[in-house]
């Protein structure tokens, strides 16, 4: 989920840290390449801009198994894919639930998966995914909540199981950020919010980052197994 919005965000972040390398997926291939060539011309490392469907477990083993030809390595993953289909629950399909469980959790389980025994045998590992205050319950999100609360648990889980292997598993719960999809909501309801954000605004995609790319940082190397709200106190 790498080409637009917070995930094109937390790549920028993670060239601007200078890593030695970065890559990034998504399913739309004009725009993951789009995104690639934006992160190039920052400069720093090598950029990979790679057609990834992260629903899909062999399409992510074959994408990250080229990552790790090219770098060597993934010492870290963000996992950020995310969609929404939204309906009251009584009214949700079977197609609803099964789409968005497929991308967010099934994804993040399938991208964690082709990397998880790479950095065991290296013990070290970083692995931050990004979840969501619908977490804790939002109506007309019961997929999206579901999705994002068992990433909470998935993370935690792993967490307790990496300890000793180096590797720590950390989530981040956002609320308001500025992104497109958010100012593509209706006028009064994005003014509503905002008056009512202890803040008085939204939170912006670089702040977001921030979050993410200190728990992939040496700074955070005790820090395991929490989910870290980035709600601006819209939520205590």
């Amino acid at each position: 989920g790498a080409a637009q919005g917070i995930g094109l965000g937390i790549a920028e972040r993670f060239v601007r840290e200078k890593v030695g390398g970065i890559a990034i997926l998504d399913w739309n291939a004009d725009a993951v390449e789009a995104a690639g060539e934006r992160l190039r011309a920052m400069g720093g490392g090598k950029v990979l801009a790679l057609r990834c469907d992260v629903s899909d477990y062999g399409a992510v083993a074959e994408v990250m198994g080229r990552i790790e030809a090219e770098f060597g390595r993934i010492d870290i993953l963000v996992n950020n894919a995310g969609i929404t289909r939204d309906a009251m629950f009584h009214k949700m399909t079977a197609e609803q639930w099964r789409a968005v469980v497929d991308v967010n959790l099934n994804g993040t389980f399938n991208c964690t998966h082709s990397v998880i025994n790479g950095m065991r045998d290296r013990g070290f590992g970083r692995i931050v995914s990004i979840a969501s205050t619908s977490a804790y319950g939002n109506v007309g999100q019961a997929n999206y909540a579901a999705s994002k609360a068992a990433i909470i648990g998935f993370m935690k889980t792993l967490a307790k199981e990496g300890a000793r292997k180096g590797i720590t598993a950390n989530a981040i719960a956002p609320d308001f950020i500025d992104t497109d999809m958010m100012r593509a909501v209706p006028a009064d309801f994005l003014e509503r919010r905002i008056l009512e954000a202890p803040m008085r605004r939204m939170g912006s995609v670089d702040e977001l980052a921030s979050a993410c790319v200190f728990l992939a940082s040496d700074e955070a190397s005790y820090v395991s197994g929490v989910c870290l709200d980035c709600t601006g106190a819209i939520r205590t």
